[in-house]
């Protein structure tokens, strides 16, 4: 085993602490937790909160953060970083720093950079060695929701494997949770996308039963994402920064996995932190609402 791979190996299962190896189990629901109909004056509180945020009706060519831009089609909308962390907050997730979120009629995704460096790409995945360290640290992460008053999550499987494609440079899996509050199951589909000196981390908040669908227009509206001039993958020069992981470190962690190299108590801490980023809160009613929601926004004059 080479001494990158073991390196790897080992950031990888410190970062597993986290449930589904810190991919940001996102549980998918709308604003007020309610099917359209349901929500009374007091719980359409928050969505029409959300109606208020600055969005960016497309078509128009977006920032995403200080590294890339993202051409937005028609019947999209753009929420730059500077409000993302509000709209979590409102629908129901731990407010955070650094996250654009965009926002299609079924489905709503975050996007942020994580600064880990070059990431190599040679890696061979496997998934059934990255599926048992997830399991494997899944009552140490539990451990941390129970104190934060969430419900516990366990993982069922892949929805769809880790799996990488060196010519978009993205990596992309999708994982199946279950929450101790539903019977419903969580799909947490998350995307990596490799730059020069980072990636950018793709989180698709959506439904189990329109996961195809939503992955194929995800992919779609992500053909108009690019890194800026000097950012991208193939932009490397021999002196960057070098993450000491690889790919499949980044299914089980990303940046936090980078951070163990600091020491072990050290990045189990920051992996903790990083984990809660993006973890709703309260239900999962498969983003009712959303149609309303969005039908909302679009009624209205929107930041552009």
């Amino acid at each position: 085993m080479s001494d990158h791979s073991w390196r790897a190996r080992a950031c990888a299962a410190a970062a597993a602490v986290l449930v589904a190896g810190g991919s940001l189990p996102v549980s998918a629901q709308s604003a007020d937790g309610k099917p359209d109909g349901g929500a009374d004056a007091a719980q359409d509180g928050p969505r029409s909160e959300i109606a208020k945020l600055p969005w960016q009706r497309g078509p128009l060519n977006g920032a995403v953060g200080s590294r890339a831009h993202l051409d937005l089609g028609q019947d999209m909308l753009l929420l730059p970083e500077a409000d993302g962390s509000r709209f979590l907050e409102l629908s129901g997730n731990l407010p955070s720093p650094g996250e654009t979120i965009l926002m299609s009629r079924g489905w709503w995704a975050t996007l942020s950079f994580d600064e880990t460096g070059y990431v190599k790409d040679d890696e061979k995945l496997d998934a059934d060695e990255i599926l048992k360290s997830m399991r494997s640290h899944e009552e140490q992460s539990n451990g941390e929701r129970r104190k934060r008053g969430f419900a516990e999550l366990t993982t069922d499987g892949w929805i769809v494997p880790p799996h990488y494609d060196p010519n978009t440079k993205y990596l992309e899996w999708g994982v199946k949770l279950r929450a101790s509050d539903s019977p419903e199951p969580i799909v947490n589909y998350t995307m990596r996308l490799l730059g020069r000196h980072g990636v950018e981390s793709v989180v698709l908040v959506t439904s189990p039963q329109t996961l195809d669908r939503d992955v194929q227009e995800l992919h779609k509206v992500l053909g108009g994402f690019t890194f800026d001039g000097g950012e991208k993958y193939s932009e490397f020069r021999p002196g960057d920064h070098v993450a000491e992981f690889g790919l499949g470190a980044l299914v089980l962690g990303g940046a936090a996995a980078a951070a163990v190299k600091g020491g072990w108590f050290k990045g189990l801490l920051v992996a903790l932190a990083a984990g809660w980023k993006v973890v709703a809160a309260a239900g999962i009613a498969v983003l009712a609402g959303l149609g309303k929601l969005v039908s909302r926004i679009f009624g209205r004059k929107t930041t552009s």
